[in-house]
C-alpha cells in the first residue's frame, strides 16, 4: 500500500467521482474520453490530486483519485467541470448537436 505524508502525517485518501452528462445524452467516445482525461490530468496536480483510473461510458465517466488532507475538493471539480465543457464543446464541435443549450455536466 502506497502512502502519502507530508511533515507531520500519513494518509491516504481515495475518492470516487462519477460526472454525468446532463440528461445522460450519449456523448463520450474514445476520443472525447482521451482528451477529458487529458484535461483532468493538467488541472489536477494544481490541487495535489493525482489520478488513480479513469472509467467511462457513453454518458458518465469514474473517475478514482487521490487527494491530500488539504485539498479543496469542491473547488477542482467545479474548475474541471467548467474547463472540461467549455474545451470539449470546442474541440468536438458535433457535441453541440446532441446537448440541450449549452450545458453539458449534470449538476449531481
Amino acid at each position: 500500500m502506497n502512502l502519502d505524508n507530508n511533515a507531520h502525517s500519513v494518509f491516504l485518501l481515495q475518492y470516487h467521482l462519477v460526472l454525468v452528462i446532463k440528461y445522460r445524452r450519449q456523448v463520450f467516445d474514445d476520443g472525447i474520453s482521451s482528451r477529458a482525461k487529458e484535461i483532468f490530468e493538467y488541472i489536477a496536480p494544481n490541487y495535489n490530486i493525482t489520478l488513480e483510473e479513469w472509467n467511462y461510458d457513453k454518458d458518465h465517466i469514474h473517475i478514482l483519485f487521490r487527494a491530500h488532507p488539504n485539498t479543496e475538493i469542491s473547488k477542482f471539480i467545479n474548475a474541471y467541470k467548467s474547463a472540461s465543457s467549455r474545451l470539449l464543446k470546442k474541440e468536438f464541435p458535433q457535441i453541440r448537436q446532441k446537448l440541450w443549450k449549452e450545458h453539458f455536466w449534470s449538476q449531481s
